[in-house]
């Protein structure tokens, strides 16, 4: 077999390799049934006992992390229904965060005005708990920029929300976009759209 390339300076350069036996298609299916490993012959019946002792000691823990560091889906839908509700709006699309801002259920992880994460109040770096009771609802831009501190206060954080002007005519139409329709709650005032 000849190989003809260029060497790193651009010129032309040729080699040769000695080709390979042709193989028959029924050799190219079947893997052979020894090979070598440190240089002596090994069947395949040694081969799986040599891996399979390389992994005896291995240990598989049927224990789950006690602690995640995200939320699992069941708390961060207790988190949701603990958020403040937003008046004549659906509440399971929309709600308030810890600071007001209202949010959008179905944004979640953005940076938009309308986008929140799930929030652990004490940090998971400070060794906050994935629980419920560690847990909020907050504007994605907020906490963003709250990192892991835990001394910020609420008008900090108030400071650092991403303001956002939603009249009740582009929460319909958001709604609309994601739900394919419109529910507001009995409390609503003004029009409905069908």
């Amino acid at each position: 077999m000849i190989i003809q390339g260029k060497d790193s300076k651009g010129n032309r350069r040729t080699s040769s390799r000695p080709s390979s036996p042709p193989r028959s298609r029924s050799s190219r299916l079947t893997p052979p049934s020894a090979s070598l490993l440190d240089g002596e012959p090994v069947t395949d019946r040694e081969r799986s006992s040599t891996i399979t002792s390389l992994f005896e000691d291995l240990q598989i823990s049927q224990d789950v992390n006690s602690n995640p560091r995200s939320f699992p889906y069941s708390v961060k839908q207790q988190c949701w229904e603990k958020a403040e509700k937003v008046k004549g709006r659906d509440p399971d699309r929309w709600r308030r965060d810890a600071v007001g801002n209202i949010v959008f259920r179905k944004l979640v992880g953005c940076p938009g005005c309308l986008c929140h994460d799930y929030d652990h109040i004490i940090p998971y770096s400070k060794g906050g708990k994935s629980t419920l009771e560690n847990c909020q609802v907050l504007q994605a831009t907020v906490n963003r920029s709250k990192g892991n501190r835990t001394e910020l206060s609420r008008a900090d954080l108030i400071q650092r929300s991403s303001y956002c002007r939603v009249a009740g005519r582009d929460m319909d139409l958001i709604e609309l976009s994601a739900y394919g329709n419109v529910r507001h709650t009995e409390d609503s005032a003004g029009c409905r759209i069908q």
